[in-house]
């Protein structure tokens, strides 16, 4: 007997194959049968009837930063409901494991580095995690049993440098031959518990809890190719890396880098996120460089990058994109008064503006056209009226220059002023130029950084809303080639076993949505992490059903209380994708 039956679905696989009417059934967590519409005559405990429905694999989100969140919500929330079935996390160098078990205070120091790199609420992390672990085949048991979701975790190159260096991690002093021996070994030690592999950062916009550059920051060549070399020794690795470059342009040094890491390891090496911008058109070859050379190498890289234009919320009074502009981090740190005092000031505004807009500041720049900005939630009577409304227009209304009437607008409120940037790259030329680079062998499509930055962007839904994009809007691909991007592209990436496909005998990841309304409601800011900390919510349109391993865990957007998920483990639950 089957578990399920979905009958008259519109069938679309993952492989790029052309859609087909089909019925479904499930048993055992598995896809039991595929047969034409009445083709499958077995009994099942449960049948539904999708006619007018797409049925598609569950979506694979190759980017998060889930690590935490998982522990106080079980569904990964918005993910789950815009229809991910599978996620990767342990991104960018920062998991939450391992952790001394001599040194309870590293667990203090993780929590503040993660809530100011990634944008977790410290009060969250205090109050929704346990922290019962040491070693990360501990934190990864400690999830098992425990999920609506599959995950798959890195081990993060901080963690291991903390734990074997201790304070001294985020210092210029580098590791004895006898600690970067203890640093590999524990690489391996997570690789043997089943971590997919190793990722790092050296990004100059990665700072800890105390303003110091991250541990792995400081890492040399050696050492990344040491670890990278460790990584290519274990089935159904991968790693995953940052640098400044891949925010902009790489320079040569680290294209160098990230070959001879990729080329090391034997592995996969991808990063994030690559910005397609018309108006930049230098930089998308410039970012495929790595690609093209890593192949000749005998490694390969793949860029991540997001086919829809993620909202953001921004502030002038909390962390935020703006303070990666270079010149603005000294200021919008400061105290609040003396902030808004050097705000106020013509002449520092002039200077911010000009840093804002210098080669240096990268992709940052994209930020500066402060007249595109939407004003969102106000505290102040000086402010009734404005939010909603463009501050271009505002400021012709009062003669000044658009970001004097945003410093004020922002002071009014004591800075806690909620800001929305319109995009500048989302013309006819750029969108052509995405679909373009999609089709590129070694770009993907992800990047949300789900889990993290949770009150100022949400990129979870970006799956929803693509889906609705080619269905509806701007058409760029038909929807059989934008689900294989979804679902079968990251999983071959990850050379995840029998998922990314319905196909008999694959585990039963599942998605049913209307093709008529899937789509993805507007931000909206809520307080329902830990602590009553906020964060930006989603609603999904369209989802009516979603499973993983063939139990429903959402329905009509609403989680269900399942939780059968895997925490997925390389080797086991994954294949080795070699590069030679």
């Amino acid at each position: 007997m089957l578990d399920h039956l979905i009958r008259n679905a519109t069938l679309v696989d993952g492989t790029g194959a052309p859609s087909r009417p089909a019925d479904l059934g499930i048993r055992d967590g598995r896809i039991a049968r595929i047969a034409a519409p009445g083709g499958i005559e077995e009994e099942a405990r449960t049948e539904e009837d999708a006619t007018g429905l797409v049925l598609a694999p569950g979506f694979v989100d190759p980017h998060t930063h889930y690590d935490a969140q998982l522990f106080w919500d079980p569904y990964a929330t918005p993910s789950l409901n815009h229809g991910v079935t599978t996620v990767a996390g342990g991104n960018c160098g920062f998991t939450l494991a391992p952790l001394h078990p001599d040194r309870p205070e590293d667990a203090d120091y993780t929590r503040r580095m993660m809530s100011k790199v990634e944008g977790m609420a410290l009060a969250a992390l205090e109050e929704g995690v346990e922290w019962s672990w040491s070693s990360f085949a501990e934190y990864l048991d400690a999830l098992e049993g425990r999920i609506a979701v599959n995950a798959g975790f890195m081990v993060g190159h901080c963690a291991l440098r903390r734990y074997v260096m201790g304070p001294d991690a985020v210092t210029d002093r580098q590791p004895t031959k006898a600690e970067l021996t203890e640093i590999v070994r524990l690489l391996h030690e997570a690789m043997d518990a089943g971590a997919w592999g190793f990722s790092t950062t050296q990004s100059s916009t990665h700072s800890d809890g105390d303003g110091k550059p991250v541990a792995s920051r400081h890492a040399r060549p050696a050492e990344l190719l040491a670890l990278s070399k460790a990584v290519g020794e274990h089935e159904g690795t991968q790693i995953e890396a940052i640098v400044a470059g891949c925010l902009d342009q790489f320079d040569d040094d680290e294209i160098d880098l990230f070959v001879e890491m990729s080329a090391a390891a034997g592995r996969p090496l991808n990063w994030n996120v690559l910005t397609i911008d018309a108006a930049v058109p230098e930089r998308v070859p410039r970012q495929l460089v790595p690609s093209e050379r890593a192949r000749k190498a005998g490694g390969r890289i793949v860029a991540l990058t997001m086919p829809i234009l993620t909202p953001m919320n921004m502030s002038l009074g909390t962390f935020c994109a703006l303070n990666l502009i270079p010149g603005w981090g000294e200021i919008l740190s400061l105290p609040v008064p003396e902030r808004m005092a050097r705000l106020r000031d013509p002449d520092v505004r002039a200077e911010m503006l000009r840093r804002a807009d210098s080669k240096e500041a990268g992709v940052f720049r994209r930020l500066a056209d402060f007249g595109r900005y939407v004003i969102g939630d106000t505290y102040s009577r000086e402010n009734e009226g404005v939010s909603g409304r463009v501050v271009n227009d505002i400021a012709a209304e009062r003669g000044q220059d658009p970001f004097a009437c945003l410093v004020e607008i922002c002071c009014n409120d004591d800075l806690r002023t909620v800001l929305w940037p319109m995009p500048t790259d989302n013309d006819p030329d750029s969108w052509a130029l995405r679909r373009a680079t999609w089709t590129h062998e070694d770009v993907m499509l992800g990047g949300s950084d789900a889990g993290a930055h949770l009150d100022r962007m949400c990129g979870a839904p970006y799956t929803t809303r693509f889906l609705g994009d080619c269905l509806r809007g701007r058409r760029l691909l038909p929807l059989e080639q934008a689900v294989k991007m979804l679902t079968d592209d990251p999983a071959q990436l990850f050379g995840l076993r029998e998922r990314g496909r319905i196909a008999e005998g694959f585990h039963a990841d599942l998605v049913l949505f209307d093709p008529e309304r899937i789509d993805a409601g507007p931000a909206t800011l809520v307080h329902d992490l830990p602590g009553d900390s906020p964060r930006l919510d989603s609603k999904a349109l369209g989802i009516v059903s979603v499973r993983v391993n063939g139990v429903e865990t959402i329905r009509d957007d609403q989680v269900t209380g399942a939780v059968p998920g895997t925490v997925l483990r390389s080797g086991r639950d994954t294949r080795t994708v070699s590069t030679k």
